[in-house]
Parts: structure tokens; C-alpha cells; sequence
């Protein structure tokens, strides 16, 4: 589901691209670099995160998907240097061979990584997320994840401020645990923050 404007001022303002780039140097402590990689995005945003997986990370391409409109076209403005780079589409993170048919992109076992900058939370149904996850993995590719939790989104700062799924809503625990049914080997590349109320991790597919 879309963000609500008071998300969208707050997912592009400068405190949220600090707190990025924080999660960038803990994910890249779980999980390495991706240099020269093909990578896909799910939720690009504004594409703050596309610049941090191409200039950071390293990776050699990004196929970054968002179902905003509005975003992709920030996206494309901040990533115009990055011509040839980043594949930006309006589409949906259960349907990444839809989004990416053009350019070869979604299909079995393309990507060498996949990330989510607190995306997957926002899908209604999840499971099917991470299962296009696991399937456009290479096997040994690699899923970065920054994720916010039921216990968050329970919290009353984000029910009065924010439109989240109100319906099967994961923990912490139950994302890991699904990560393990897809393939996706987390193993103890993973940590919470406040409480668990936020989850980060890097998994591996099997």
C-alpha cells in the first residue's frame, strides 16, 4: 500500500536519510558488499536508497521498483549521474518480472542481491513478497533487510501518524522464521533495535 503524506514528508527529509545511510553500515557489517552486482529494490522511494546500493555498496546495476509515481520520478532526478545504472519502475515488489520485463530484469535467479529499506512492512501480503524474493535470488545471492516489526506498528505514534496493514503484521521472529522457509539463510546476521520494534538482517539463498 501507498504511503500517507505525513510518511512521504518523513521518508524524504534529512533525518531519515541520516538514519539510511546508519542502516547501510550495519547491514554492510552483516552482509558485505555487493560490488559489480545486478541487484533489484524493493520501494525505491525517492531513490536515496538506489544511491547508497550503487555508491556505497558498489553494486554494478540496480532494478529498483516502486508503485508511486511521484517517487520515481524524485528517483530519477536524484539518480540522473547514474544514467545507465539504475533501472527505475512503477510496479510492484510481488511482481518483479512484470515490473522488469524490458530489461531482462524479475526473472528465476537473476539478482545477485535484493534489498529492502523498510518496505516489505507496508505489503499486505508479505509472504508473497519474500517469496519473489527468494525466487529472483541467485543461489548463494544475497537478501538485505531493514525492517519495521508488529511491536512498532502497535506503538500509538505510528497509528496516529501512519497507514500500515492492519492484518497480519510480523515480528521479528515470525519474518526470521519465514525467511528459513523460503530458502533464505539468515543464520546470526541479524539484529533488532528498541525493542524489537525494528529488524535488520542479511540472509542467503539456499
Amino acid at each position: 500500500m501507498l504511503m500517507n503524506r505525513m510518511e512521504t514528508v518523513l521518508v524524504n527529509s534529512p533525518p531519515r536519510r541520516w538514519l539510511q545511510r546508519y542502516e547501510a553500515r550495519v547491514l554492510t557489517a552483516l552482509g558485505g558488499r555487493t560490488p559489480g552486482a545486478r541487484v533489484a529494490e524493493l520501494g525505491c522511494g525517492s531513490g536515496y536508497g538506489t544511491r547508497l546500493i550503487l555508491d556505497e555498496f558498489g553494486a554494478a546495476r540496480v532494478d529498483a521498483v516502486d508503485l508511486d509515481p511521484a517517487m520515481i520520478s524524485r528517483a530519477r532526478h536524484r539518480l540522473r549521474r547514474h544514467t545507465g545504472r539504475a533501472h527505475l519502475a512503477r510496479g510492484s515488489a510481488t511482481d518483479l518480472r512484470s515490473a522488469f520485463h524490458d530489461v531482462g530484469g524479475g526473472q528465476n535467479g537473476t539478482y545477485d542481491a535484493v534489498f529492502d529499506f523498510a518496505i516489505i512492512h507496508h505489503i499486505p501480503n508479505w509472504r508473497e513478497a519474500l517469496d519473489e524474493v527468494a525466487r529472483v535470488l541467485k543461489p548463494g545471492g544475497r537478501f538485505f533487510f531493514d525492517e519495521v516489526t508488529a511491536t512498532a506498528l502497535a506503538r500509538p505514534t505510528y497509528q496516529v501518524l501512519f497507514d500500515h496493514p492492519s492484518e497480519d503484521r510480523f515480528t521479528a521472529g515470525e519474518f526470521l522464521h519465514e525467511l528459513s522457509r523460503h530458502g533464505l539463510d539468515v543464520g546470526e546476521r541479524w539484529r533488532t533495535r528498541i525493542g524489537g520494534d525494528y529488524l535488520l538482517g542479511v540472509a542467503t539463498r539456499q
